[in-house]
């Protein structure tokens, strides 16, 4: 191996070595099939390692792991790329989209899901068994990163906590190409940090994740046009008031580019979002969305009753990938000058740059803290703030400097923190977790990564 411009120039030998303990793929900058390994959802996100694992198995992560330890390279990993990192080179990236094996334990109520599994692979084997996961709102993303970077579901949220506390147990490749085992019992310190932690201390390899006895919801979404966004924005915190645990809601400001993909009715035009997933009855679910009702028909309604499968049509998230920046800011409180704020952020945006902004209904079990429970530092949260902006590199750059005017009015009532799987591309560690949480998990990093290997694709925990 040698560094050529600050680069990593592996050896032809070297690879070769490396590939012949790979069940799965290994790629060379200048190979075939390297562009399309490194490529994730999020097409903004630039990397270029200096060699790519695609694995195949758990033995193909613990080869590539100890590889990169022996030579002294840093270490990515990838399932799916949505969430955006900074631009990097020169370090070994994992990647495990072909690990998608899932399992459902009907007794315990457990899904065991291999490290490459999309939401969908679990949700329908599990609707299949009467159950349902902590998914996200895209059937599309990967279940470990979603789940070690917090866990918020929109659908069963507010009624169970967050995914990273419904973790039963873990598999992950630590630092030193060991497969371990952890759980409450189990290396119980490694088992807290790896939850909330994502890849800082390790490649996970499987969960085993809590399933709950869901089979239908009373929601979907209703698109309000834009004479109607500051009485969706004004009913929106009296909606969600008393709520109970059950009902969740958010509400997104939409750009909808005039383009042939798009529906006709929604093309080119300034929407107002309302999201909404209950799991009680029709009738009572309807008593709380009253104040959106009374605003006047939607020009797309979905709300009705759906089997839990159907989950994608809340949010309808993009299933194809783009370029975009994301931003994220929490809330503790939502009083009349933050929705005065939200009111003026959607003048402002309307017609603009800023592809979307969305409230989020926090607090019910999310607030709780079990006596386990994960560095997640939205729990003091009520709302979550998020934004996006989509486009070619000179639209997302301008979008992205309006959406980060837009949260920082918001800042007086802001925690201070962002939701990990929520952040921006040049958000650190102390931006998404406590600091008691980061002294903590800074020791955990001194003792499992001194070296601090894993410090590629993740809000890294630096061990000093």
């Amino acid at each position: 191996m040698t560094e050529h411009q600050g680069r990593i120039v592996l050896g032809e030998d070297t690879v070769t070595e490396l590939a012949g303990r790979i069940e799965g793929s290994v790629f060379a900058p200048d190979d075939t099939g390297y562009v399309g390994a490194i490529a994730g959802f999020n097409l903004r996100s630039q990397q270029r390692p200096c060699l790519v694992v695609a694995a195949a198995t758990a033995d193909d992560v613990r080869a590539a792991v100890a590889f990169a330890a022996a030579h002294d390279i840093p270490v990515g990993v990838m399932a799916t790329g949505h969430q955006p990192f900074p631009a990097a080179d020169g370090f070994l990236l994992v990647t495990t989209r072909a690990m998608r094996t899932v399992e459902i334990d009907t007794e315990r109520g457990v899904a065991r899901v291999g490290a490459g599994a999309i939401w969908s692979d679990v949700v329908e084997p599990a609707q299949a068994e009467g159950l349902a996961p902590l998914n996200g709102s895209s059937p599309l993303v990967g279940v470990v990163g979603f789940t070690l970077g917090g866990g918020l579901s929109p659908f069963l949220g507010r009624s169970y906590g967050w995914g990273a506390d419904h973790v039963v147990a873990i598999e992950v490749v630590t630092p030193d190409g060991e497969l371990r085992r952890v759980s409450p019992e189990l290396e119980p310190e490694l088992f807290w940090g790896l939850r909330g932690g994502r890849s800082n201390f390790g490649i996970v390899t499987e969960l085993e994740i809590g399933l709950f006895p869901v089979t239908s919801f009373y929601g979907g979404g209703i698109y309000f046009p834009a004479e109607h966004v500051e009485a969706v924005l004004r009913a929106f915190p009296e909606v969600v008031r008393d709520a109970p645990d059950a009902f969740t809601c958010s509400v997104a400001l939409l750009n909808f580019p005039p383009v042939p993909e798009i529906p006709e009715l929604l093309r080119g035009r300034f929407l107002a979002h309302v999201r909404l997933t209950h799991l009680g009855s029709d009738e009572e679910a309807e008593k709380l969305i009253a104040p959106f009702r009374a605003i006047g028909e939607g020009i797309l309604d979905t709300v009705c009753r759906h089997p839990y499968g159907a989950f994608a049509l809340v949010h309808t998230d993009p299933a194809d990938p783009f370029p975009y920046e994301e931003q994220g800011a929490l809330l503790a409180e939502l009083p009349a000058a933050a929705v005065d704020s939200l009111v003026e952020s959607a003048q402002v945006a309307a017609g603009g740059l800023v592809t979307v902004l969305e409230i989020r209904h926090l607090g019910g079990a999310l607030a709780d803290r079990p006596v386990a429970a994960s560095p997640v530092a939205a729990r003091d949260a009520l709302f979550s703030v998020w934004g996006a902006t989509v486009g070619p590199p000179e639209v997302v750059d301008a979008g992205t400097a309006m959406l980060g005017g837009m949260v920082e009015r918001l800042s007086p009532w802001s925690t201070g923190l962002a939701y990990t799987n929520f952040a921006g591309r040049d958000d650190r560690a102390e931006n998404v977790f406590t600091a008691a949480d980061l002294e903590r998990l800074r020791l955990l990093k001194r003792h499992y990564d001194p070296r601090n290997l894993f410090r590629v694709n993740n809000h890294n925990i630096a061990p000093e």
